[in-house]
């Protein structure tokens, strides 16, 4: 084993069943006096049922959370926080509201706690992103990470099973990714290993019986350990082209990495032996593109960027911006390629297996 250097960064993890009880406690933790609740719109009643027990602390409610984390949502939300002279945050759901309270805490130097619903894996990460006139910014600061994640499986078992496994295929992704990474070690390793086979695990099981708990619970680890993963490694040709496709078209976030990974596997990992030889026994096929595809097609997830409300015409809109301040990849970006992988994505195709 070659020595590496490990600069772990991690929230306080609090995971299980009924776990969400030790909300009070936790955010007592963050020396928190008046906190802003943060939600979407669907998720207000949740929140507000979830966060009942913070009492006299809760200073305001802002659920106006929004996909990819638009500038001016920020810009509202700031405004709100001071209104209500908030101290710290509580951001309960998936990743716009993470996200949201991310730039919350990177604009104005506060703490936040998050409660995941989903699995999108955020909240373990120092990345952020905001999306301004059409184009999705994202970039690392330690200020936007947690200061505690409360997992509690239970809070997903209303989870619709079409985002359950978007969801879960979006958290995948960011391990598989991962796999390629240049700044890969032996422990991101196992935590990639370990949230992919837990999740590819889970997502039949969730689609068949949507209230398992125990799939539950195993699917919201794997989007810890991929989360985990992310937030110590790079992002390659997939993020980039989801990021693209999300930020300009304003696809959704979660349904476009679901479509989009099959592909962009198909497209790397030829060029990552090792990072395939790992997929492969991890997944027991010698197709993990067309795995990738068949686990989301079976689970009735989208399949097509056109089912999303992509047009064709902008594939090529999409490859240029995709070949623009890339991300590093394991494969040179070809256009003719790319425009392939595009196309094939467009139009739901089976991925054209290892190109």
């Amino acid at each position: 084993m070659n020595g590496f250097t490990f600069d772990y960064k991690s929230p306080r993890v609090i995971f299980g069943a009924g776990s969400v009880s030790t909300l009070p406690d936790e955010v007592s933790r963050l020396g928190a006096h008046r906190v802003l609740i943060l939600s979407t719109r669907e998720q207000r009643i949740l929140s507000a049922e979830i966060t009942r027990t913070l009492e006299d602390k809760i200073a305001g409610f802002f659920d106006k959370a929004t996909m990819h984390v638009p500038e001016a949502v920020i810009q509202e939300a700031e405004h709100v926080f001071r209104d209500v002279d908030a101290d710290s945050v509580v951001a309960v759901g998936g990743g716009s509201t993470t996200g949201l309270a991310k730039a919350l805490s990177m604009r104005l130097d506060v703490p936040s706690l998050v409660v995941p619903t989903t699995y999108a894996g955020s909240e373990m990460t120092t990345i952020w992103g905001i999306t301004e006139h059409g184009l999705k910014k994202t970039g690392r600061d330690a200020r936007v990470l947690p200061k505690t994640v409360i997992y509690d499986p239970r809070l997903t078992l209303e989870l619709p099973v079409g985002i359950s496994v978007t969801s879960a295929m979006n958290a995948m992704a960011h391990a598989m990714e991962g796999l390629y990474s240049i700044e890969l070690n032996p422990i991101l390793e196992s935590m990639c290993q370990q949230g992919i086979c837990a999740l590819f695990a889970a997502v039949p099981r969730l689609a068949a019986k949507p209230a398992d708990v125990d799939a539950r619970t195993n699917a919201l680890f794997g989007a810890w350990m991929c989360g985990t993963a992310l937030s110590h490694l790079g992002m390659g040709l997939h993020h980039k082209l989801c990021h693209t496709l999300g930020g300009t078209l304003n696809l959704p976030h979660a349904e476009t990495h679901t479509v989009v990974l099959p592909h962009a596997m198909a497209y790397n990992l030829p060029y990552a032996p090792r990072a395939r030889s790992l997929l492969e026994t991890m997944l027991n096929t010698s197709d993990v593109p067309s795995a990738l595809f068949g686990l989301a097609r079976n689970a009735g997830a989208p399949i097509s960027l056109a089912e999303l409300g992509m047009r064709s015409d902008d594939i090529s809109k999409v490859r240029d911006l995709a070949l623009r301040d890339q991300y590093p990849n394991p494969r040179p970006l070809d256009p003719a390629a790319l425009t392939a992988l595009l196309e094939d994505a467009f139009h739901g195709r089976k991925p054209s297996s290892m190109r």
